[in-house]
């Protein structure tokens, strides 16, 4: 049987249950995708829409990963900024200021553009689990001011906290008014949609089993092949497909989500009476959002190890009562996790396996956005505008053993970084 949609919120809610065939005999197209989540669809309607002949195969099903399952928030720029400034100096600097909301605005306009239902709310905050972490939220605000960003953007203290928020768990924070959250299942859904539209080839239940590229480039699948004059590897690749600059670069980390039963109207209005999407401002952080019909939905504290918790709902829980405890006796509806692609230097990996084989991938928990922006540097560079790709293939990544060593490595790392968390 098709595997279906992890047993979440949000496949409980989808809008679209739109099912694509099997990739069968050989089809040619002028981009062959690999991968169905946010990577490879945002890449199909945009090689679509500007004509181009698409063909995307999807292991499972359209959004079955990361992108279906995540948090929902849609956050500005990319994670590892500052590490792209460090490598890339003033020219790492530019391009972030021209790239930071541009996967804001492709959501935006597709949502508008296609209909597409999807629970888009503006408002993101991120709030200080300590009080020493206002000093560099205090430096960030002010950064961003300078970069012309000062009339959607707040600074809130210790005492303005609680006009935002319904807790005395933070220490201040920075709102983002063009930042926000939304149902990323439907949003992906709604992509694939439209791009089937445009004529784009979608297959689902169609694991890749060989990619080359050279003089005549193509994707293998059990059933099938797609010949192309390009291919694109979206979103997160497996071993056999971890070659060249793709070994070792990513290394799959468990994330977890928790969704209560909806609350009363007057008290999410207390806990959250901006509906905004909220992320601390710890390494090893937590995050939260209140869902259309006022769940309220709280995830974080990655599991490096991939060790799932055998009891989601009873490991999350506590962590959601220590910040909200008028929530110790909702009762959590749904609990799931997954995995997400984690990369050392947490700047997303965007290039080159050959001339005609790019690949985006190592969003660390910004992909809602950053997955846009990926799409559109590599669609360029299909097109024959590079200078974006270039920069980012430019970038010293740090490789990891590949499996098991490879997790705990990174493990006693972020152990380290969660100690200095708690202390």
């Amino acid at each position: 049987m098709p595997e279906a949609h992890v047993n979440s919120y949000y496949a409980a809610t989808l809008n679209d249950t739109t099912r694509y065939p099997r990739l069968e005999g050989t089809v040619k197209a002028d981009v062959a995708v690999v991968g169905g989540g946010f990577s490879g669809v945002a890449t199909a309607l945009t090689m679509a829409e500007r004509g181009y002949r698409v063909a995307l195969v999807e292991e499972h099903r359209v959004g079955w990963g990361a992108s279906g399952r995540n948090g929902g928030q849609m956050i500005y720029g990319l994670s590892g900024e500052s590490n792209l400034v460090r490598q890339l100096g003033e020219p790492g600097r530019h391009m972030l200021r021209e790239i930071r909301y541009r996967g804001h605005d492709i959501i935006e306009e597709r949502i508008a553009r296609y209909g597409i239902e999807c629970d888009l709310v503006r408002g993101w905050m991120e709030a200080a689990a300590r009080s020493k972490h206002m000093a560099g939220i205090r430096e960030h605000y002010e950064e961003m001011c300078a970069s012309g960003h000062a009339d959607h953007i707040e600074l809130v203290e210790r005492d303005g906290i609680r006009d935002v928020l319904g807790t005395d768990a933070y220490h201040g924070g920075f709102i983002d008014r063009r930042s926000g959250h939304l149902h990323p299942l439907n949003l992906c859904l709604g992509e694939a949609r439209a791009a089937a539209g445009h004529g784009a080839m979608i297959f689902e239940e169609s694991p890749a089993t060989r990619i080359e590229g050279g003089a005549k480039p193509f994707v293998e699948t059990a059933h099938g092949r797609i010949e192309a004059a390009h291919v694109v590897i979206g979103g997160g690749a497996g071993h056999p497909f971890q070659r060249g600059p793709l070994w070792g670069l990513t290394l799959p980390t468990g994330s977890y989500i928790i969704c209560t039963a909806p609350i009363d109207e007057g008290l999410a209005r207390r806990l959250n009476p901006q509906s905004l999407a909220v992320a601390d401002s710890n390494v090893v952080l937590d995050y939260f959002r209140m869902t259309k019909d006022r769940r309220m939905l709280f995830g974080g504290r990655c599991n490096y190890t991939n060790r799932d918790p055998g009891d989601l709902g009873k490991t999350m829980k506590p962590r959601l009562v220590s910040v909200f405890p008028e929530l110790r006796d909702v009762a959590v509806d749904y609990a799931w996790g997954g995995r997400i692609d984690i990369v050392i230097t947490r700047i997303p990996a965007v290039g080159r396996l050959e001339p005609n084989v790019y690949y985006m991938q190592g969003y660390c928990g910004h992909g809602v956005n950053a997955t846009h922006i990926a799409a559109e540097i590599v669609s360029d560079a299909i097109c024959g505008t590079a200078e974006k790709l270039d920069l980012f293939e430019k970038i010293r990544h740090i490789p990891m053993p590949v499996g098991a060593a490879g997790n705990y490595l990174l493990a006693l790392g972020m152990l380290y970084y969660r100690m200095k968390d708690m202390l």
